[in-house]
């Protein structure tokens, strides 16, 4: 609270700091006015989504002073360049690690030539390299993936690494602390770093110490601090976990309790995760390594915690990308990962998302998808937990009913899988929703699989969640009150900036 209150005091006074200034100082005034035409020229001409112009021409033009000073501090991202420089470092030093195998390339080149392509892009502008013959494992709830993740932790031998957006302490969190204690004291290293968003309401400012006296390496990634920064933009939204370097999860689950439904906040909480299991692995090993190195100053030690898995009878075919995003990146793997997927669909295409608060093109892909008859099939929450991004979510329901795309709303409750299966073959599972903030300025992962016997769970899981749904259609959307369906038109002209 006293965070919250000092951030809200420092932006009061800048707010009327420039309001002072707008009135009292006839030159600065003038020069602030210059250089906000100055930025709408640039802007307007900057290759940037129309959204992004459109969210900033708008604030610029009727408040040119604060507009233009405030786009200068977010968009310029000063305090944020130093991070960015470092996690790019960190890259550069695991590079060495992050190649697909020549035998796998030859395998992909002869499945698919689109698929090979895909591989080189994901490898060249993410950083993230394609494996064959890897063993993946989907889980339809919260509480089947904390099931087999007790029973995982629990015979780790070396190391567990866990990274987490958000951690409460309640049932889930307990017992994973508890078997963390217990390995800590087998002599099993454990790192554990959370987003510090978790220090505002769900965790003690002093946890890391907490943890640090029981043997666990602990850090809070970007903690908040009672100062106005563009460093606090951009959260740790992975959800990743790895075991001796030879098992990994990850997907919509956080470490809290209704994310099992051991609580209910918003109905039936539905959410979705992977376990990897095979040399795809190290990819989640190297990119919590990465990120955990961002403030350290020597370089870190990867080799020791590559491992060369041990072969399974378990389900292997096709190919897996697991891969990582972020602000950090130029290229914006993740959507477009997603938008190959609709783009490359023939028969159908279906997603699980918490969020829908899309940019054009994304939008476009989507119902040029349906007009060429693709079953093109989106489930959405019917209980939202942000009730503004839900506002703005429900305004695409004519663009895409319009089009031919079938939305569905989760009657139970809440849908926090974030989820795309197409044709049988392919299927994205991971952290990633369709809104701005996870698209382009939180750090995601996930993972891409083709033609992994997986897919078809993913698909399995889609057709059995459909029959707990509504179907959406124009009258349903016109019985919406109309004081909704305005403000979520209004809010989303700032899409962009939430």
């Amino acid at each position: 609270m006293i965070t919250l209150i000092l951030l809200l005091i420092q932006l009061f006074w800048l707010i009327a700091g420039f309001r002072w200034l707008e009135e009292y100082s006839e030159v600065y005034l003038a020069v602030m006015v210059s250089v906000s035409a100055a930025l709408l020229i640039y802007i307007i001409n900057k290759d940037e989504m129309p959204e992004f112009k459109l969210a900033w021409v708008i604030p610029i033009c009727a408040t040119p002073v604060f507009g233009a000073l405030l786009y200068l501090f977010i968009v310029g991202d000063w305090t944020n360049l130093g991070m960015k420089k470092r996690l790019n470092k960190r890259r550069k030093e695991t590079e060495e690690f992050l190649h697909t195998d020549e035998r796998t390339r030859k395998r992909m080149e002869i499945s698919s030539t689109h698929m090979a392509n895909l591989s080189r892009y994901v490898e060249a502008e993410g950083g993230f390299p394609s494996y064959g013959g890897a063993s993946v494992t989907y889980f339809p709830t919260g509480e089947e993936k904390f099931a087999d993740l007790l029973k995982e932790l629990k015979d780790a031998k070396e190391f567990i690494f866990l990274e987490y957006f958000i951690v409460e302490r309640g049932r889930m969190w307990n017992c994973v602390l508890e078997i963390l204690k217990e390995k800590v004291k087998e002599g099993v290293e454990v790192r554990f770093m959370y987003d510090g968003m978790c220090s505002l309401l769900l965790l003690p400012y002093s946890y890391p110490k907490q943890l640090e006296a029981c043997g666990i390496k602990t850090k809070m990634f970007s903690p908040i601090i009672p100062l106005l920064s563009t460093a606090q933009n951009n959260r740790d939204h992975r959800k990743i976990l790895v075991i001796d370097g030879k098992t990994a999860y990850t997907g919509g689950v956080n470490m809290a309790d209704e994310y099992i439904n051991e609580v209910v906040r918003f109905g039936h909480w539905k959410d979705a995760a992977i376990k990897v299991e095979g040399d795809a692995v190290k990819s989640f090993t190297l990119m919590f390594l990465q990120m955990w190195n961002i403030s350290e100053a020597a370089e870190g030690d990867y080799s020791k915690y590559i491992r060369k898995s041990e072969k399974k009878a378990v389900r292997s075919s096709g190919f897996i990308i697991p891969y990582g995003d972020g602000p950090a990146t130029p290229e914006n793997v993740a959507e477009t990962i997603y938008m190959d997927v609709v783009n490359q669909a023939t028969n159908y295409v279906h997603i699980m998302t918490p969020y829908f608060i899309v940019d054009n093109a994304m939008l476009d892909v989507l119902q040029y998808a349906a007009r060429r008859g693709v079953d093109v099939k989106l489930i959405v929450p019917h209980i939202p937990d942000k009730k503004a991004v839900f506002a703005i979510s429900r305004t695409y329901y004519p663009d895409l009913l319009g089009a031919g795309v079938k939305v569905y709303e989760y009657e139970p409750g809440f849908i926090h899988a974030k989820v795309f299966v197409s044709d049988d073959e392919k299927a994205v599972v991971g952290t990633v929703n369709l809104d701005y903030r996870s698209l382009y300025h939180h750090f995601e992962c996930g993972v891409y699989l083709y033609r992994n016997e997986a897919v078809a769970d993913v698909e399995a899981d889609f057709a059995k969640t459909l029959k707990s749904c509504i179907e959406i259609n124009m009258a349903y959307y016109k019985k919406i009150p109309v004081l909704l369906r305005l403000t979520g038109r209004v809010l989303r002209l700032f899409g962009p900036l939430m």
